[in-house]
């Protein structure tokens, strides 16, 4: 199958080879029009980044390493051409409650684990399996993750004076709403003006994304509302750093993140985390959900950039190469890293032709820490929480959720709220482990309920053959699996208690699995108790394969096989006849 190979095969920098060598040679014109794209992306992604990591509970310049290292590997080893990979919305949800609790080094630690799963998972060629997810269970907790992170940003979008905010939803709800009435007018005029630039911006059609003149003239009222007294939390404000010379710096330090272990980066209580099995063992969930969450947004990312580019991906070289980065990236401070669809979108509208664009929007973001970083300190906290609004609005995707609740069936809708509440209520990984447990129960029912028992003795083509007394023919169309073997032939066998022989035309029966296997046998063995004999007719092949694995034969005087419903009718009729005449 040439048109699925994109999902088995496996290779390190798969799409630099396919995209940059070979038949596709790379020229000064492609260069060019990388290197806009890149400078494009780049320049989106130096807030985004920045908004993220806060979001998840630590300083914004590890969004940005994050961005610089994980977007460089991610793009060199990996196997989607124009994917763009850095710090994204739906790891908040996750990475925000470890923050909490193990500081920066547990979060680092989690991520370098998360990454290591990711490549077990791409030899084990585990890209595929994407397609098996099904599309209620992904709007689902991303929609409960985008609920997740909006009520993260109201502390900020209010300037609610509220310390630490608690682990659980109900709890944050709790917190803030006795809070609101005493918003500060000031961060609320800020906030409410970055979300009307980014609302009205798009109107004026200009190649800007809106998100960068909301944030500049955000910053730009903030600073005019401070000059007039009324002062309000910054990036400067809030956070710093250390300083060669021991003193401390405010915002974010503009130069290289330095390389360092994970596991001695400071921990929730500013100490060196110590590296222990136990240690391993209490972030290995988190670090889990961290490496499912990361295959899905990854794959799901190359699938759409597919659709829109008309080139094919290699989803296990791109979950290597999304490995390698959460492998590498924590050992020079980066957070976890995916690549993100709206960055990856937005680098193929601009002209991106290979990962050489993905590789210059790290280096726009590089430039950006080490030139701007006095700047960045302005930012206002309020638009940085208006930014993370939309961003949560945009990854909801409401308009396509709401569609699906008015449209698609009662279980998938079911589905979604069940996935959407879970992950509010809980995490993201009871809700993705629940959904797809309760899509494919809900499935399974569907496909059961499909596999009917027609009884077709009266039918012309029965009537006619001339079929002996006392025989009953039916007619069983559909798969005979676990879930619905039992049931059809427990309908049988209520049928059928009074018949002297049956014959089951098995046409229509696609699929024998080892619950239709034993059903099968408890009614040949049924029949042997009742004195009844039973034909078989007209098998398909996987049935046939069922019955030849398990060394299944014909029971004298009990069952028996045939190639067709015109023999087996034949073939009775003709010993009915004889006996009778003997």
């Amino acid at each position: 199958m040439p048109h699925r190979a994109h999902l088995f095969s496996l290779r390190i920098a798969h799409a630099v080879r396919e995209a940059c060598f070979g038949e596709n040679k790379y020229t000064r014109q492609r260069f060019a029009r990388d290197l806009m794209a890149g400078l494009t992306v780049g320049i989106i992604a130096i807030p985004l980044a920045m908004a993220l990591a806060i979001a998840s509970g630590v300083a914004p310049q590890y969004g940005l390493y994050t961005a610089i290292i994980a977007g460089i590997i991610a793009a060199l080893a990996g196997g989607s051409r124009y994917s763009v990979s850095g710090p994204t919305a739906a790891f908040v949800v996750i990475l925000f409650p470890v923050a909490q609790h193990y500081g920066l080094g547990g979060l680092l630690l989690s991520g370098m684990m998360a990454g290591g799963i990711l490549i077990v998972m791409a030899y084990a060629r585990l890209g595929r399996y994407i397609e098996y997810i099904p599309e209620s269970v992904t709007l689902g907790f991303t929609g409960g993750i985008a609920i997740v992170i909006a009520t993260l940003q109201i502390k900020d979008f209010f300037g609610l004076n509220i310390g630490e905010m608690p682990e659980h939803y109900i709890d944050k709800v709790v917190l803030l709403v006795p809070a609101l009435p005493d918003f500060a007018w000031p961060t609320l005029l800020v906030a409410m003006f970055t979300l009307l630039v980014m609302v009205v911006w798009p109107r004026f059609k200009t190649p800007i994304p809106p998100h960068l003149p909301a944030i500049l003239l955000s910053a730009l009222l903030a600073l005019y509302l401070s000059h007039e007294g009324y002062m309000m939390e910054t990036i400067g404000s809030r956070f710093s750093y250390l300083l060669p010379d021991g003193s401390t710096g405010a915002g974010i330090p503009p130069y290289l993140p330095a390389m360092d272990w994970p596991w001695l980066r400071a921990g929730a209580d500013g100490q060196p985390l110590q590296l222990s099995w136990q240690l391993l063992v209490t972030l290995a969930p988190g670090a889990f959900a961290i490496a499912m969450l990361g295959a899905i947004e990854s794959l799901l990312c190359a699938v759409v950039l597919d659709g829109m580019s008309g080139k094919r991906h290699s989803a296990n070289s791109e979950l290597l190469g999304q490995g390698l980065a959460n492998v590498i990236t924590p050992f020079f401070g980066g957070i976890t890293a995916t690549a993100a669809i709206a960055r990856s979108a937005a680098n193929l509208k601009a002209g991106a032709q290979s990962p050489v664009a993905a590789i210059i929007h790290a280096l726009v973001v590089l430039a950006g820490l080490i030139l701007l970083a006095p700047w960045l300190a302005y930012l206002p906290m309020a638009a940085m929480s208006a930014l993370l609004l939309v961003v949560a609005w945009n990854m909801s995707e409401a308009p396509k959720s709401l569609q699906l609740v008015k449209t698609a069936p009662r279980g998938d809708v079911l589905v979604f709220l069940t996935c959407l509440s879970l992950t509010v209520m809980f995490d993201m990984v009871i809700a993705i482990t629940v959904g797809i447990l309760l899509a494919a129960v809900l499935f399974m029912k569907e496909i059961a309920e499909m596999t009917k028992l027609t009884d077709i003795t009266q039918t012309p083509q029965v009537i006619d053959a001339g079929l002996p007394p006392g025989w009953r023919v039916f007619k069983i169309s559909g798969p005979l699996f676990f879930a619905a073997a039992d049931r059809v032939f427990g309908e049988l066998a209520t049928l059928a208690t009074d018949a002297k022989g049956l014959i089951l035309q098995l046409e229509a029966v696609p699929l024998l699995d080892a619950g239709g296997l034993s059903a099968l046998n408890k009614l040949v063995n049924q029949c042997r108790q009742d004195h009844t004999r039973v034909i078989f007719t007209e098998l398909q092949f996987q049935p046939l394969k069922t019955l030849a694995r398990a060394n299944v034969k014909p029971v004298e005087g009990v069952s028996s096989y045939c190639p067709s419903l015109e023999e087996a009718l034949a073939a009775e009729s003709d010993a009915a006849g004889l006996i009778k005449s003997g």
